[in-house]
């Protein structure tokens, strides 16, 4: 795995969850950049899901002009390889065999990737919306604490000598006020 070529995206033209729109969405923006930039084509492009998402994938690279770019996708139930042009033939190949477990590994490390991805987000989404409650501390207060501390689970515990050490004595009596239930201003 090359991880330096690993590549995150935030979904902003989808409403809901729409798979298909969402693979289209990303595979134009990651190859836009990459025709942008003169970068290289892959020699291969694994589209995880099924037909659905092998023919969203499809399209989002025929309207950025690219075509005769090896296309393929992995169907994870049952474990089939779709080809693009070859669909009417799908691939099943033995589950032992060396082929399918690297397929697999690769698919599996981009969910692996992408969950973590979506998980931190939502975390932070999460965590900060919580300290973002706490009256008369702004946001990059808000920041320096978790950035410090990691969570505001671990702000919510942290001795108001080692908050006061960060952010000052007065928002640290701010911060813990709010903490133990009082939450007035101070």
């Amino acid at each position: 795995m090359k991880k330096a070529d690993y590549r995150k995206f935030i979904i902003r033209t989808v409403e809901g969850n729409d798979d298909f729109a969402s693979m289209h969405e990303v595979v134009t923006r990651r190859y836009s950049r990459i025709q942008a930039e003169n970068g290289p084509m892959p020699g291969l492009i694994l589209i995880d899901g099924g037909l659905g998402q092998l023919h969203a994938a499809a399209n989002a690279l025929e309207r950025l002009g690219i075509i005769n770019q090896p296309l393929a996708s992995i169907a994870k139930r049952e474990e089939i390889i779709y080809v693009l042009g070859h669909e009417n033939e799908p691939v099943v190949l033995d589950k032992f065999s060396p082929i399918l477990h690297l397929i697999q590994r690769v698919r599996d490390e981009a969910h692996r990737f992408a969950v973590t991805f979506h998980r931190t987000r939502r975390n932070a989404a999460r965590l900060t919306s919580e300290l973002d409650q706490i009256p008369m501390v702004g946001e990059k207060t808000v920041r320096k604490l978790l950035k410090h501390f990691g969570s505001s689970e671990l702000v919510r515990v942290a001795p108001e000598n080692d908050l006061a050490a960060l952010v000052g004595r007065a928002v640290a009596k701010r911060v813990r006020t709010f903490y133990d239930g009082n939450r007035t201003t101070v």
